[in-house]
């Protein structure tokens, strides 16, 4: 019997919204620019911070897993957000996820562990511009004066009600992350285009 199956394209949550984000970069002089960063790896891990496998999976990834609250380790390629005592994200480039749970579970030994592939849950916005700290704290309780919260920061908290994780990038100029559930993509999109209008009045 003949395979039929059929590829299907991967599309990501906010694909029929990209010309709508690039426009506002183009017509805000770059004030502000919004993207969607899609299918990046993103892997949940829960261990115990003072357990020998927070050394071995630190050691694995290349870099030390992030013990101080609200804070961002990168290396390389990959991102950890430290999310609670216990918790932390791991972002890499898209389509890593399986190489990622493969490290970390490979060093873990019979410490206990928890690894959980959350890449589909979410997608990630970027918020860049000099404009950016300000047309976020539009709808977010965070103070992003970058005396308060700077590169190397991360919070779990709400942007125009929807829940999300926003990380102050460390390059200079490069911005926000906003991970969002991807059902809310849209819906958070739309409110960012919204509130960017004003500064593409101003250009």
């Amino acid at each position: 019997m003949a395979d039929t199956a059929v590829s299907v394209p991967r599309r990501s949550p906010l694909a029929g919204a990209a010309d709508r984000l690039a426009a506002v970069t183009r017509t805000s002089g770059g004030v502000v620019r919004l993207a969607e960063l899609p299918f990046l790896a993103q892997v949940n891990l829960r261990l115990d911070a003072k357990g020998a496998a927070a050394d071995a999976v630190g050691l694995a990834l290349g870099l030390s897993l992030p013990l101080e609250p609200n804070t961002v380790v990168r290396a390389g390629e990959l991102t950890v957000l430290w999310l609670g005592p216990d918790e932390w994200l791991v972002v890499g480039p898209p389509d890593t996820q399986r190489d990622v749970e493969h490290r970390i579970r490979a060093v873990a030994g019979d410490e206990h562990i928890a690894v959980t592939d959350v890449s589909a849950q979410r997608t990630t916005l970027l918020v860049s511009g000099a404009r950016a700290p300000e047309l976020l704290a539009h709808g977010c309780p965070l103070d992003l004066h970058p005396r308060a919260f700077g590169p190397g920061r991360c919070a779990q908290t709400t942007l125009a009600r929807a829940q999300v994780v926003l990380v102050a990038r460390d390059e200079p100029g490069a911005g926000f992350w906003v991970l969002v559930r991807s059902s809310f993509a849209g819906y958070l999109t739309d409110w960012l285009l919204d509130a960017a209008a004003e500064y593409v009045q101003e250009s």
